[in-house]
C-alpha cells in the first residue's frame, strides 16, 4: 500500500520530466535526420548528412572555441576568483561589514542578462561609452577603440561583461559554504600556528570542494549554453566572430530556416554538456568531505 502511495506521488512528477525533458530530447535527436523547411513544411530524411555538415563548417568550430574560451574564462573568474573572494570576505571580523560586502558583490547578478548587455552596450559604445571616455581621461586614449565592432576584441568585451555579471552570485554560494566549515576547525588551525594563506590551502578549500565541483558543473554548463549576451550585444558579429553554439543554432534554425541542421547542432550541445556533467558529478563523488 505504501509503494503504490508513494508511485502515485511521483507519478505526476514523471510524467512531466519525461514529457517536457524526455520526449523532447528524443524528437530533436530524431529531426537532427532530417532537412526540414519549416515554412513550407517539406521534410526530407538526410541520415548523419547534417552530423557530415558541422565538421565542414568553419562557424561551427569558431562557435565551439568561443564557448571553450567562454568556459576556461569562467572557471578562473566564477570558481577560482569567486571562492578565494568569499574567503577574503568571510574571514573580516565585522557581521556587518561582511554582510554589506555580500550585499554589493551580489546586487551584478539580480541584474537581467538582457539589462546587463544593454547596460555594456552603451559602457563599450566608441563615441559616448563611458570606457573610452575614461581612457582617454587617464591618458590612455590609444587603447579606446569600438569594443564591440572588431573581431579581435568584440568576444573578450562579452565576455568582460559576464564574469561581472555572474561574479557575485558565485562568491555569495561559496561564502555560504565555507560558513559551514566548523569554527573549531578554524581554531585548531590557528593555535597550531597556521597562516590565514595556508588555512585557506589547506582547510578551506579542501573542504568546500563538493561546492566547488558544483560550481564547476553549472558554469561550465552555463558557459557551453550562451545565447542571451551575445544576441543583445553583437548578434554573432562581426564576420560571425563572436557567435557561440546557442547563437549559431539560432541562426541556422530561425534565420536561415535549416531547422535539421539546428537539431544537430543541439544534440551536439547536449552531448558536451552532459559529458562534462557526468564526468564531474564522478570526479566530486568520489571526493566527498564528511565532518
Amino acid at each position: 500500500m505504501r509503494a503504490t502511495l508513494r508511485l502515485v506521488w511521483v507519478l505526476p512528477a514523471l510524467v512531466l520530466v519525461g514529457v517536457f525533458v524526455y520526449l523532447p530530447l528524443v524528437q530533436n535527436l530524431q529531426f537532427s535526420t532530417l532537412k526540414w523547411d519549416i515554412y513550407s513544411g517539406s521534410q526530407e530524411y538526410v541520415g548523419l548528412d547534417n552530423y557530415a555538415k558541422l565538421v565542414d563548417d568553419p562557424v561551427f568550430w569558431s562557435s565551439l572555441g568561443n564557448n571553450a574560451l567562454y568556459a576556461v574564462v569562467s572557471i578562473v573568474f566564477q570558481v577560482f576568483g569567486a571562492l578565494l573572494l568569499a574567503a577574503l570576505i568571510e574571514s573580516i571580523g565585522s557581521e556587518r561589514w561582511r554582510r554589506g560586502l555580500r550585499a554589493v558583490y551580489f546586487i551584478p547578478s539580480a541584474i537581467s542578462l538582457t539589462v546587463a548587455g544593454l547596460l555594456f552596450y552603451f559602457v563599450y559604445e566608441p563615441n559616448l561609452g563611458p570606457l573610452n571616455h575614461a581612457l582617454k581621461a587617464v591618458g590612455l586614449g590609444q587603447f579606446a577603440q569600438a569594443w564591440l565592432g572588431q573581431e579581435s576584441t568584440a568576444m573578450s568585451a562579452i565576455i568582460a561583461m559576464s564574469q561581472w555579471q555572474g561574479f557575485g552570485y558565485s562568491t555569495l554560494l561559496f561564502a555560504v559554504a565555507i560558513q559551514r566549515i566548523p569554527s573549531e576547525i578554524y581554531g585548531a588551525a590557528a593555535i597550531d600556528g597556521v597562516g590565514p594563506i595556508r588555512r585557506f590551502v589547506h582547510v578551506t578549500v579542501p573542504l568546500v570542494r563538493e561546492m566547488t565541483g558544483l560550481m564547476a558543473i553549472v558554469t561550465i554548463s552555463g558557459a557551453f549554453q550562451v545565447f542571451n549576451e551575445v544576441m543583445v550585444m553583437t548578434a554573432g558579429g562581426p564576420n560571425n566572430s563572436t557567435q557561440v553554439l546557442g547563437t549559431w543554432l539560432y541562426r541556422s534554425g530561425f534565420v536561415r530556416n535549416n531547422f535539421g541542421y539546428a537539431a544537430a547542432i543541439a544534440t551536439v550541445l547536449f552531448a558536451i554538456t552532459l559529458g562534462i556533467a557526468v564526468a564531474q558529478l564522478w570526479v566530486t563523488r568520489r571526493r566527498r568531505v564528511e565532518w
